[in-house]
């Protein structure tokens, strides 16, 4: 046998190795997540923890840009305030900052019906001179429905089963969703859909392009159980249905499959498998209807759950500022800027993210 045939036998049998003890590992630590996730999304009573850990644990369960959690609370038995961490910030996806605000408004939302569950009224309003929301709470309240969907939520980033949802299903999600200064716009017409997928395909072709957003989002990948579990944020690649490596195979890979081509082919199919989308437009271009329309995204994406319907945001045509009047005029919204857009439709749940521990979120 030739030397180079028995260095590649033993460079095989070294893979093979490497590859049952990587296996018997990732094995354990798939069950570690597991385990966090379902821990992460136990029944809780603000009689278990606390009321503001009551609070902030389910505000923290809210929807957020790459899983960045980019949120600080701080209050009491009165109020609670939720302020931006800039420290994680997406500067190349979300240059203004928009997506941050919105995440603000999910967790926003979230608190206000976790209160409504440990029996307080609350209000939200948007404080411009701090650059804070502040959810103001009272006394007296019922539970709202939506709270019990709290826990199941989630952006499902797969292909849907191509099922349509009952329009009296979407009537009453789409009625969940109002919120003062939002507007929703169903789109369930195949031809407007695959004119809005047109305009996802270009907008992320200009970001697969783009190596600033390339760098920010693996930054923000988490290739593995173990990665995900040690961060408890960003985006875990079992999440959208990817498998789970090592991180030393898995980055130096990730240049070579994160292509324009193969993303596209999944955003092809998930829109074409998809009953919908719904694209949520706030009145004004200002932080303060940003959050709203996080809000309006929270009550949609609950009321959903409720009703066993899944989603998952394809943002792309928002977060590329040269697409915006281009989904502004296709939707007939005018000069309002077109904050989120989410595909709805029927599919089996995902593994659900991780979330940072509760006391490092509070602030004095």
């Amino acid at each position: 046998m030739k030397r180079r045939n028995l260095l590649l036998g033993g460079g095989a049998m070294a893979a093979l190795g490497l590859g049952a003890y990587a296996l018997a590992r990732g094995r354990s630590h798939d069950n570690a997540y597991e385990s966090a996730a379902a821990a992460l999304r136990a029944p809780r009573s603000p009689g278990d923890m606390g009321e503001l850990d009551f609070l902030v644990h389910h505000a923290t369960l809210a929807a957020n840009s790459h899983n960045t959690q980019p949120w600080l609370f701080s209050g009491g038995a009165e109020q609670v305030t939720i302020r931006p961490d800039f420290s994680r910030a997406t500067p190349a996806v979300d240059p203004d900052n928009h997506h941050l605000y919105a995440s603000l408004g999910c967790a926003a939302e979230n608190l206000s019906l976790a209160a409504s569950a440990a029996g307080r009224s609350s209000a939200v309003a948007f404080l411009g001179e701090q650059d804070a929301v502040r959810v103001s709470l009272g006394a007296g309240a019922q539970p709202d429905p939506l709270f019990e969907a709290i826990v199941e939520r989630q952006c499902t980033r797969s292909v849907y089963d191509g099922r349509q949802v009952p329009a009296e299903d979407l009537d009453a999600i789409a009625a969940a969703a109002k919120v003062a200064g939002c507007s929703v716009l169903l789109v369930t017409d195949k031809l407007r859909m695959e004119q809005v997928l047109e305009l996802i395909v270009a907008a992320n072709t200009a970001q697969v392009e783009d190596p600033a957003f390339v760098g920010e989002l693996k930054h923000w990948l988490r290739f593995n159980a173990a990665e995900a579990v040690g961060h408890r944020d960003g985006l875990y690649s079992a999440c959208s249905g990817n498998p789970a490596l090592p991180s030393w195979i898995a980055g130096p890979a990730f240049g070579l499959v994160f292509t324009a081509d193969a993303e596209n082919a999944k955003c092809v199919s998930q829109v074409r498998s998809s009953a919908g989308f719904a694209v949520f437009v706030s009145d004004s271009n200002d932080p303060g209807h940003w959050v709203q329309a996080g809000r309006s995204y929270q009550r949609f994406a609950l009321a959903a759950t409720a009703r066993g319907v899944r989603h998952a945001f394809l943002n792309q045509p928002v977060e590329v500022a040269r697409f915006r009047p281009e989904l502004a005029a296709l939707l007939g919204t005018g000069d309002r800027r077109p904050d989120l857009v989410v595909r709805f439709g029927y599919a089996e749940p995902m593994p659900r993210s991780l979330r940072r521990p509760v006391a490092e979120v509070i602030t004095a």
